[in-house]
C-alpha cells in the first residue's frame, strides 16, 4: 500500500473480527517496522508488550472499562517505555557509529537525562507516540486496522503486566480485521422495499 493511502485510510477502529488471528511472521514484520522509529539519541526506549493471552487480555479489558476491542482484536500492543533506557548500557546504541561520534554522544546522554525526571517522560511518550504511529501505518499498509487507547487505568494494567518501576505505559493498540459493515444485500434495496 502507498504511505499516502495508508495515512488517509487509517481510522481508530472499535470492532475487530474475535476469531482473527495475526500470525507470528505478520506480527514479526509488523515489529520490524515498529523498531524503525527515530529516538532520542538513538536509545529506542520503547518496549512493545505484546497481549496475545486471552486470560490477560479479559483481565486489562476490565481494566478498560470494557472495551471489546481489548479482547476482539487480533493482538493487543501495550506501548511501553524506559525511563532510564538513556543510562543502561549507552555505548550499544552507538556500536556501530563511528568510535569519534559515539564517544560524544554517549557522553551527552548522562548530563542531558540525570536528574530531569520530567524530560525523562516526555521523552518517553514522543519514543511511544512516534512508535504507535509506525504501528498503526504498518498495521494498515498489511490490511488491518488499529485503535489507540487511552481509555483504561494506567495502574491495573502496569500491575497485570508486571511493569518494572523504572517504565511507564503510554497507551495501547488494538490491531485487527475490522468489523461493522452490513453486507450489500442487507442495505441496498431495488426499486423498491418488499
Amino acid at each position: 500500500m502507498d504511505t499516502f493511502d495508508a495515512i488517509y485510510q487509517r481510522r481508530a477502529v472499535k470492532h475487530y473480527d474475535p476469531e482473527h488471528e495475526l500470525t507470528d511472521d505478520e506480527i514479526q514484520k509488523l515489529m520490524e517496522a515498529a523498531i524503525q522509529t527515530p529516538s532520542s539519541f538513538n536509545i529506542q526506549n520503547w518496549r512493545f508488550v505484546l497481549v496475545r493471552n486471552k486470560d490477560l487480555r479479559t483481565k486489562i479489558r476490565a481494566a478498560a472499562v470494557d472495551q471489546a476491542q481489548v479482547t476482539d482484536a487480533s493482538l493487543l500492543i501495550i506501548m511501553t517505555a524506559d525511563l532510564k533506557a538513556w543510562k543502561k548500557e549507552p555505548a550499544r546504541y552507538w556500536r556501530d557509529a563511528p568510535s569519534d561520534v559515539a564517544e560524544i554522544l554517549v557522553n551527552w546522554m548522562g548530563p542531558f537525562y540525570e536528574g530531569k525526571n520530567e524530560l525523562q517522560r516526555d521523552e518517553a511518550m514522543r519514543s511511544c507516540g512516534l512508535a504507535g504511529q509506525t504501528i498503526m501505518l504498518a498495521a494498515k499498509a498489511m490490511g488491518y486496522d488499529s485503535c489507540p487507547m487511552i481509555g483504561f487505568d494506567p495502574l491495573q494494567v502496569a500491575e497485570l503486566i508486571n511493569l518494572p518501576d523504572d517504565h511507564v505505559i503510554g497507551f495501547m493498540i488494538a490491531v485487527g480485521n475490522a468489523t461493522g459493515q452490513l453486507p450489500l444485500e442487507e442495505v441496498i434495496i431495488h426499486n423498491q422495499f418488499n
